[in-house]
């Protein structure tokens, strides 16, 4: 073999009163490869490296090799640096049991993640690029918890004038995401004396795990189409709410003016706090959206946003625009959580914000959004005239009600058969509720043309559960 010269350390070692030298190597690299410490197409030592490290001849350690290629665990070419081979690992995480990784859906309608295919990389780049060159020395340390400065500016600015939330930047804090800021404040709320969360019925699931992990007590208060029921609220003796008004997660309604009004004044009667999770509120496709709640009461309103509908989940990038009451508390959180939010990004998204980069974003990806979503309607009704779509005209999916007697587990059997991703109602019901079964089709990702063939393909797996 032709090796690189370039010698690669590994932590082997062979014993002289014992098997064969050979048979030691080979024991010991195929352990390390089905143990999983060794991955796919890690490198390792040159025949003449490794028989120098050991102290062994070449021709034990090319013998030993040969015998790993043969058996699949090694890809040896001419001229390049031995490692381990592909179908190798794939054989192990088989035999131990863990997964290997699924192909990809032919139609992925989960209600996931934006168009991340439509991520402003150049845009993005140029302001990672101008941050990295106006940041100071004392940029590059731990510096305000809360997070950096400027970016504190520039969203205080950005959502008071798109979004009408009273925001001051000494009350904003940067977070790695909506999860991680709802965490905080559900530890501060405890701080303060807090023992029961209310959250709406259905709600997301995760979102009630962090809340629960830290050490609340889960209260679910029931929906209808006007948004929380009021009714329910005032009888559940809860200390904070969990609330989506813009755009309820998954139903997709509105929380009402007059349902509005009720709960403010809840709100001051009871003296709670609210985690208004604000989390796609900039796409609504018939009118104007809907102001923030935590404008009409921002001493009781924790407002809660991230980066990752409006642009991608990987940014990790939240925010929170917190009550007086809980400002050092959640701060404290903070700053016991990770000493402060990834400075380099954040000088970087501030940079974003004040070029009006965001603005132009969410203009383009509207439109967008908005083709997709009016085309998933006219094929549904074309394919299934049964259904019926629920919620406002906004976010990245469509709330699709069925008759009662259809079942959603066979309904997601069969469309992923058909190699259709699927998300249903019954996942985020908090039980014993229930309701009429009901699909939430994300449109984010698949593209337009791809669209009346995916509403197709699930109609024909739906109907299939029906001749069962």
């Amino acid at each position: 073999m032709d090796e690189t010269s370039q010698p690669i350390e590994m932590l082997l070692s062979v014993s002289r009163d014992g098997r064969g030298l050979g048979t030691q190597i080979e024991a010991q690299l195929r352990g390390a490869i089905r143990e999983g410490r060794l991955r796919a197409g890690a490198r390792v030592p040159s025949t003449r490296d490794l028989a120098s490290q050991l102290g062994v001849s070449r021709r034990v350690v090319v013998g030993a090799y040969a015998q790993l290629a043969a058996e699949g665990y090694l890809t040896l070419r001419q001229g390049a640096r031995p490692c381990v081979a592909e179908t190798a690992q794939a054989r192990v995480l088989s035999s131990a049991g863990a997964s290997v990784p699924a192909a990809a859906p032919r139609f992925d309608l989960r209600p996931r993640v934006p168009d991340v295919s439509a991520f402003p990389r150049s845009q993005w780049l140029r302001c990672l690029r101008d941050a990295l060159q106006a940041m100071t020395n004392a940029d590059l340390g731990y510096g305000d918890p809360r997070g950096v400065e400027a970016l504190r500016s520039a969203l205080a600015e950005y959502l008071g004038r798109v979004r009408g939330v009273a925001a001051a930047p000494e009350r904003t804090i940067v977070t790695n995401g909506y999860s991680q800021g709802q965490g905080i404040v559900c530890r501060a709320l405890i701080a303060h004396g807090a023992r029961r969360i209310g959250f709406e019925n259905p709600s997301h699931p995760e979102q009630r795990r962090i809340a629960e992990k830290a050490g609340l007590d889960i209260v679910p208060i029931g929906m209808d189409e006007a948004g929380i029921r009021l009714d329910q609220l005032e009888r559940a003796g809860v200390d904070a709410l969990v609330l989506t008004p813009a755009h309820q997660h998954p139903t997709g309604a509105v929380l009402t003016g007059e349902r509005r009004q009720g709960l403010l004044t809840w709100l001051r009667q009871r003296d709670a706090i609210v985690i208004e999770d604000d989390y796609d509120a900039e796409y609504r496709y018939d009118r104007a959206a809907v102001g923030a709640l935590q404008g009409l009461e921002p001493d009781r309103i924790v407002y809660a946003g991230s980066a990752s509908k409006t642009l991608a989940p990987a940014l990790r990038l939240g925010w929170l625009v917190v009550p007086p009451r809980l400002l050092a508390a959640v701060t404290d959180e903070k700053d016991l959580a990770d000493c402060g939010t990834a400075g380099i990004e954040q000088h970087a998204f501030a940079s974003f914000l004040a070029r009006g980069e965001l603005d132009r974003h969410l203009r383009r990806m509207r439109a967008r959004y908005r083709r997709r979503r009016d085309l998933l309607l006219d094929e549904l009704a074309h394919a299934l005239p049964e259904a019926t779509v629920r919620g406002i005209a906004a976010g990245l999916h469509a709330t699709v009600e069925l008759p009662d007697d259809y079942d959603e587990q066979a309904i997601l059997d069969q469309a992923r058969r058909r190699g259709i991703n699927l998300v249903t109602m019954h996942d985020f019901w908090i039980p014993p509720s229930s309701g009429a079964p009901t699909l939430l089709l994300g449109y984010a990702q698949v593209p337009i043309p791809a669209i009346p063939t995916a509403i197709r393909a699930l109609a024909d797996a739906i109907r299939s559960t029906r001749k069962r």
